[in-house]
């Protein structure tokens, strides 16, 4: 792969920050976008932190933004491959889901045309299983690449989860109708897990977190499906490289879901007398989550998800690409391993 560049869009994020570190371990040369020149040493700590100390000339930056056209045409040029990673995620939801729904939207639309102009050969989308497998009635069957978020149900989504949706939709309708040769993949990863490289993590490694320093005197009855970053960034890689991932969507998961209760119990014998008593695996009832709800937003826009068990198949990307990922127990217990302690108080 020598000289061969690929462009990560957010590479100073969780998974973005793996997606580079995969390509250079992988021979590619990767250019990463950054919202500010500052944030290239971010980026270089988390190779640091993944084993890469010096990429040398094999990594270079382009500061470029979601919400401005400025910039993208110098990201994507000589690039013949993109994987477009960055998407707002806040760890709270906003009250205007259009905070998160205009940038995912108009950001993909504006990577992708700044790369059909460019002659990139195929941009890897990473979305989400918010994509998928919300707004349904329940089910007992597992969702697959086949669907589709129902935004309109009139059963609750919450704004991160509208913004995935239709960053997705319009990503497939711009390829379908404006696109050219430009050919377009999406991976669409459950809750992200594995090696904290730094300090922006996903809502799931911050759950982990909580869990590990006892902040959770009672959990939720939630669940939720998992998987590795690293995995997540492999199948990036597969997606980018496969003739037949052309077109596709790949959902990106490690075996059956997990509660939050049974995550709990993995963590509290992992670290058994190292930290382990500290973990409650208690659950809190839902008359109480409910009765906090007003009182609290994130517990509010927690409410749909309580008791609800939404399960998942990775087969296709097992099926098509080859994809194995590491199981959701070793996803875990390397987030528990590699987080920092923080100091006592």
């Amino acid at each position: 792969m020598s000289g061969e560049r690929v462009l990560v869009t957010g590479g100073s994020g969780f998974v973005g920050a793996h997606c580079v570190l995969a390509l250079l371990q992988a021979g590619y040369d990767v250019r990463t976008t950054i919202r500010t020149p500052a944030r290239a040493a971010d980026v270089r700590s988390q190779l640091r932190a993944g084993g890469v100390d010096d990429p040398g000339d094999r990594l270079a930056f382009a500061v470029a933004d979601l919400t401005s056209d400025a910039g993208w045409s110098d990201a994507v040029a000589g690039c013949r491959h993109v994987l477009h990673v960055a998407s707002p995620f806040p760890r709270r939801q906003p009250k205007d889901p259009d905070e998160l729904v205009v940038p995912a939207r108009d950001g993909a639309l504006r990577v992708l045309r700044a790369a059909r102009d460019a002659g990139v050969q195929r941009v890897v989308l990473t979305s989400s299983f918010a994509a998928i497998g919300y707004g349904h009635a329940p089910t007992d069957r597992a969702f697959t690449e086949e669907d589709w978020t129902e935004l309109d149900s009139g059963r609750p989504v919450s704004p991160y989860v509208r913004s995935k949706t239709l960053a997705e939709r319009a990503a497939w309708e711009f390829i379908e109708r404006e696109g050219g040769p430009l050919e377009l993949a999406t991976v669409n990863p459950v809750g992200v897990l594995g090696p904290v490289l730094g300090p922006d993590v996903s809502s799931s490694v911050e759950l982990i977190r909580l869990l590990r320093e006892g902040r959770l005197p009672r959990l939720p009855d939630v669940h939720f499906g998992i998987v590795d970053a690293r995995d997540v960034a492999a199948l990036h890689l597969l997606a980018m490289t496969r003739p037949e991932a052309a077109g596709q969507r790949f959902l990106a998961i490690a075996g059956e879901v997990m509660s939050a209760q049974e995550v709990a119990l993995l963590i509290r014998g992992h670290l058994g007398a190292a930290g382990g008593h500290r973990i409650s695996t208690k659950l809190m009832p839902n008359w109480m989550v409910k009765a906090a709800a007003p009182f609290n937003r994130q517990v509010r826009d927690s409410l749909g998800d309580i008791g609800v068990v939404r399960r998942a198949s990775g087969d296709k990307a097992g099926r098509v690409l080859g994809w194995e990922p590491r199981s959701r127990e070793e996803a875990v217990i390397a987030t528990v391993d590699t987080l920092p302690v923080q100091p006592t108080r």
